[in-house]
């Protein structure tokens, strides 16, 4: 009788290497379990202080400038959200199933301003816009007009931020948008077309509903950028929550109200969160045929084909072609020389902190995907969506949220220092760099998750039996089979979250280290202080290094229909049919 029967275990059970597997990697599961925990810290750090008394300047915030955050906050979101669905979602509907002058062009170009940070745009209209600006001295000398003499609309107002919030986060829905048409079944639009449907019928009535849940999850991500912005709103003097914080946390010095202000702007991203997923629940809409063929286009002309052009152009030229003009004008003219020492430091300061975030942050997500595909369990998949919660809270939020609980450890263990050894040791996380970066890792870990799951999901189970069988356990598997399939998604995935962190301004501003500052920190006091033409070399220096992974989305951007590798195929065999020549050659 073995050992195990003699205990009471059965036999069977006892020899099934899944279970003995799953009974050695169960404890992966609560290494995931322990990361969400640490980074749901910020969130229970504004929680906890959302009714301490503080200083008592909370009943005066309520009364005086809350209501006015709470509808600047819902005029941006509401202005912002139509106006990036219609030009999200219309361009990608274009480029897909339209034919025009510039297609092509147009199918990589329109991801281009996601490269452009909001407060940089900001940055850049009010030099073109302004009373001094170029746009109206031209206008008062082709007219002939006085200071008083016409009337031109501010830049600085609510409708400007709404201008340069669409400009710049429409490509989130434009991407999605695009997907969900791409990977949609021609069948169904067959038929609409055999029922009668037109161009806008089919549109209507069967692609939109289809792309339906793609289309929220876009604007869901643009207003959640919105809530989340500081630089634009602040340059352009609209009161929102954001500087709302910034203002309570600095100006008046009290803590707790910037926390309980967190926790209202946090209710505003949990109700947003809310509302994507119950639109992604009443929408219900599934493809029935695996069949995947190439529609016949439709072909526009006339003044057709040069209203779609257009309509393409023109989120690219206000989102993209116009800031980066005026930026190299604006450096040219009195921008600073970005090689002096000053600027030299404030790239490597930039360049460093994007650096560990982006390698950390990568780590980090390859973990816990890595967990959730061994494991299956619940407690890691829970945990997963923990962690990335982080991407949908704003960056003031995060740093008010960790400053509060990490900043009253510093000062615990300093002074159980000097109690116990009679020595300080000063400000261990807050002091230094640690505390931002895992600000920006709560902030920008769901970026690499993502990545990382989604690469991992296209490696089959099959790969890790194989390596099973040659005697690899889950760290050698990892090593020698995962990681090197998916280094391609993993290098993509920490250069957006080196790009995210490179112009991430927010939690930089509140929790940077004394005399420490980066490229945005830079071109946000430079233009706070009016001096926006020396704002335009730190700002292209950020626009610069955001068109490394807006690079890498384009040239995958051609490759999203399922079944047009084998159109392509079926494509080179008729030409070559027709024309007696090799299928290898035909077609290029």
């Amino acid at each position: 009788m073995s050992i195990e029967a003699a205990n009471g275990a059965p036999p069977a059970l006892a020899a099934d290497p899944r279970t003995q597997r799953r009974r050695r990697s169960f404890p992966l599961a609560y290494g995931s379990a322990a990361v969400a925990a640490l980074f749901s810290v910020p969130l229970l750090g504004v929680l906890l202080n959302v009714f301490r008394e503080g200083q008592g300047n909370w009943p005066h915030l309520a009364s005086t400038v809350l209501p006015s955050y709470a509808l600047n906050s819902l005029a941006l979101m509401l202005g912002v959200g139509v106006a990036v669905v219609i030009g999200g979602t219309g361009s990608a509907w274009l480029v897909v199933m339209c034919r025009f002058p510039g297609r092509r062009l147009f199918e990589w170009l329109l991801v281009l301003p996601l490269a452009m940070p909001a407060y940089v745009v900001a940055y850049a209209y009010t030099d073109l816009l302004q009373h001094s600006g170029p746009v109206q001295s031209l206008l008062r000398d082709l007219m002939d007009w006085g200071p008083r003499d016409y009337w031109f609309p501010n830049i600085r107002s609510p409708g400007g931020a709404i201008l340069v919030f669409s400009a710049v986060l429409y490509p989130y829905v434009y991407l999605l948008a695009r997907t969900a048409f791409l990977q949609q079944s021609i069948c169904a639009l067959e038929v609409g077309r055999t029922l009668g449907r037109g161009p806008w019928g089919a549109f209507a009535a069967i692609a939109l509903p289809l792309a339906r849940p793609a289309i929220v999850t876009g604007m869901a991500l643009a207003l959640m950028e919105t809530l989340a912005d500081f630089g634009t709103v602040a340059h352009f003097g609209v009161p929102t929550f954001t500087t709302g914080i910034y203002r309570t946390w600095y100006s008046m010095g009290d803590r707790v109200a910037a926390a309980q202000l967190s926790s209202v702007l946090l209710a505003f991203v949990f109700a947003l969160l809310l509302l994507e997923q119950w639109s992604r629940w009443r929408a219900r809409f599934h493809e029935t045929s695996r069949r995947w063929q190439t529609i016949d286009p439709y072909r526009l002309a006339g003044w057709r084909a040069w209203l779609a052009v257009v309509f393409c152009a023109g989120p690219l030229l206000v989102g993209f072609v116009l800031p980066v003009a005026m930026l190299l004008w604006m450096a040219v003219t009195a921008g600073h020389d970005p090689l002096t020492p000053r600027y030299l430091r404030l790239t490597a300061n930039s360049t460093m902190l994007a650096g560990i975030t982006a390698v950390l942050a990568v780590v980090l997500a390859l973990f816990l995907a890595y967990v959730a595909r061994i494991e299956r369990s619940r407690l890691a998949a829970t945990a997963n969506r923990i962690a990335s919660l982080g991407y949908a809270v704003p960056g003031s939020v995060i740093a008010v949220g960790i400053l509060l609980p990490v900043a009253a450890m510093d000062n615990a263990i300093d002074a159980w220092f000097r109690n116990t050894f009679g020595v300080g040791v000063g400000l261990i996380f807050t002091g230094g760099i640690a505390a931002l970066v895992f600000a920006y890792l709560v902030r920008f870990l769901a970026v690499s998750f993502n990545t990382a799951h989604a690469s991992l999901g296209k490696v089959t189970t099959h790969m890790d039996e194989v390596a099973r069988s040659l005697g690899h356990g889950p760290l050698g598997t990892a090593l020698k089979v995962h990681i090197p399939v998916i280094s391609g998604g993993l290098l993509t995935a920490g250069l957006i979250v080196f790009v995210d962190v490179f112009k991430e301004l927010p939690a930089t501003l509140i929790m940077r280290p004394f005399n420490f500052d980066t490229l945005a920190v830079q071109a946000y006091n430079l233009a706070k202080d009016e001096r926006l033409t020396q704002a335009a070399t730190p700002s292209l220096i950020i626009v610069a290094c955001g068109l490394v992974p807006v690079y890498l989305l384009s040239r995958q951007i051609m490759a999203s229909r399922p079944g047009d590798r084998g159109q392509r195929a079926k494509a080179r065999m008729k030409q070559a049919a027709e024309t007696g020549t090799s299928p290898l050659l035909a077609g290029g």
